[in-house]
């Protein structure tokens, strides 16, 4: 997963993405943020959807998606379009993350609205239900207190029947009860197994009271990864971590509460998370034109879980 924010070019993103693929990693996520969220002047994104749509024409196998797209910043038939244009690029390559939205200085900046969570998440739960009627058979209606739609029959239909739909957050009780509605997947950020496995729990309530069997919503993760060989290659890589963020790190922070270590600490960290029945991790690789990094979670990580 790419914080694309972060003054990522599309040359960067051409390497990162045949990196990915050459090595055999399963999926690349991206951010869907306008401005750096780490407050370095100079630093800003291309569009998320439009970068997804030229990746989908330059890979062939490695999956995309955003992680995630806020409900905040895009008509809902506009983002179920996007995310339905990347699916037909890429022959039914493409997952839609979608959230509530959350950086409030971003959407002032950008001219977005930012009304309370409350009103966020009626938004989102409108855009869950407008997306997926977008995307099914025959004429759709629907009038919301948000948004509406009279007789839409959006062409054409995606790929992937149905498109997968992430959506991310800390699946307090209203998110888990959408996913267990609408969602194949639901990722929580940057939590530890014991969190983790408590979010669980609460999506697998959240499904049995919907009438949904709890196995066929997946549980992932998002979290951030540093790596290396050894104790110095370590160091040395959190030290770039630190310049590149303008903060200092502490590796043994980095080691409790994300995924940081040898590769051998690597696996073992996510064994928690798999213990803790995470069924997919989305590696926030933030050293995003490291790709050594990357290698070596390819050759000594990923293995492991083969």
């Amino acid at each position: 997963m790419i914080e694309g924010q972060e003054g990522v070019t599309w040359d960067d993103w051409v390497a990162v993405a045949q990196a990915c693929e050459r090595l055999g990693f399963q999926a690349l996520f991206r951010s869907d943020h306008y401005s750096s969220l780490d407050e370095v002047d100079g630093r800003g994104s291309l569009d998320a959807w439009g970068t997804l749509c030229a990746l989908a024409a330059s890979t062939s196998r490695l999956r995309l998606g955003t992680l995630v797209s806020p409900a905040t910043f895009r008509h809902p038939s506009v983002l179920a379009r996007n995310a339905v244009t990347a699916d037909r690029i890429s022959g039914g390559r493409v997952e839609l993350g979608i959230g509530t939205g959350w950086h409030e200085r971003e959407h002032r900046a950008h001219g977005f609205e930012f009304p309370e969570l409350r009103t966020r998440m009626d938004r989102l739960a409108e855009q869950l239900e407008m997306i997926h009627g977008s995307w099914a058979a025959g004429p759709f209606d629907f009038a919301g207190e948000h948004w509406s739609v009279e007789g839409l029959d959006a062409q054409p239909k995606p790929v992937q029947d149905p498109l997968p739909v992430v959506m991310g957050g800390e699946a307090g009780p209203r998110g888990a009860a959408l996913a267990a509605r609408w969602a194949a997947e639901y990722n929580v950020v940057h939590a530890t197994p014991a969190e983790a496995a408590a979010a669980g729990a609460r999506l697998d309530a959240a499904c049995a009271q919907a009438g949904r069997d709890p196995a066929t919503l997946c549980h992932s993760l998002m979290q951030a990864v540093v790596i290396g060989t050894d104790e110095d290659d370590l160091r040395a890589r959190a030290g770039r971590l630190a310049e590149w963020e303008g903060e200092p790190l502490d590796v043994d922070e980095l080691r409790r509460d994300g995924i940081a270590g040898t590769p051998a600490e690597v696996v073992a960290r996510l064994r928690e998370y798999e213990a803790a029945g995470i069924e997919r991790v989305m590696l926030q690789h933030l050293l995003h034109r490291d790709v050594e990094a990357l290698e070596l979670i390819a050759a000594e990580v990923v293995p492991a879980f083969a």
